[in-house]
């Protein structure tokens, strides 16, 4: 079976119900940013923990209610009948409202050249309306695809900016958590670089 491993890396969302919340969303009231982030291999989390020490940033990880297989084949199995189906997996309520953050850095691995079901899912029931939105990837060594580009399409009156994106494991060939000792420190220069640029 060929190009399993960008096979893993797909989705196609359409629509989900809001999460319900206990307290009612209230206006940006938080001068720190917030991120938010799937990892599967443990390389996107490299990143987002980065980005926290450099920005004071919260972090809240995305997870969906029933996780993935851990079996590679089985998850691209699943992921291939998702992305057929349009569906948009149920997801974990985030420990910290998005609402109470001006600026979100939001970050994924990227599964089949697009953005993963899981934060597809996130996009269509969150309102980021007048926020700002920097994504930041991982990768197999196939770059960043479509993902940024969906997350401007998909990320509805906010204003997104030109992503960071970085090769991490490859799932496939039993490669996982690659983002450590000198390859985080890489990544680091690589991020203060970034964050630099989105403050010009």
């Amino acid at each position: 079976m060929k190009r399993l491993y960008p096979l893993l890396f797909a989705g196609i969302m359409l629509s989900a119900p809001p999460f319900s919340s206990a307290q009612p969303p209230r206006p940006s009231e938080n001068h720190k940013p917030l991120v938010v982030y799937l990892s599967r291999t443990q390389n996107t989390a490299a990143l987002a923990r980065i980005i926290q020490q450099q920005t004071g940033a919260d972090l809240a990880v995305l997870e969906t209610q029933t996780p993935y297989p851990q079996n590679y084949r089985a998850a691209v199995a699943q992921v291939a009948r998702e992305n057929e189906h349009g569906y948009l997996p149920p997801l974990k309520p985030l420990p910290h409202q998005p609402a109470h953050y001006q600026t979100v850095y939001l970050g994924f691995p990227v599964w089949d050249m697009q953005l993963p079901p899981p934060v597809k899912s996130w996009l269509a029931q969150t309102d980021l309306r007048g926020k700002t939105v920097h994504p930041f990837a991982t990768h197999a060594g196939y770059g960043a695809g479509s993902s940024f580009a969906d997350v401007k399409r998909l990320c509805r009156g906010c204003t997104v900016s030109d992503g960071l994106s970085m090769q991490g494991g490859r799932e496939r060939d039993g490669i996982l958590l690659v983002i450590q000792g000198r390859k985080a420190a890489d990544a680091g220069q690589q991020i203060s670089n970034w964050l630099k640029q989105l403050q010009k």
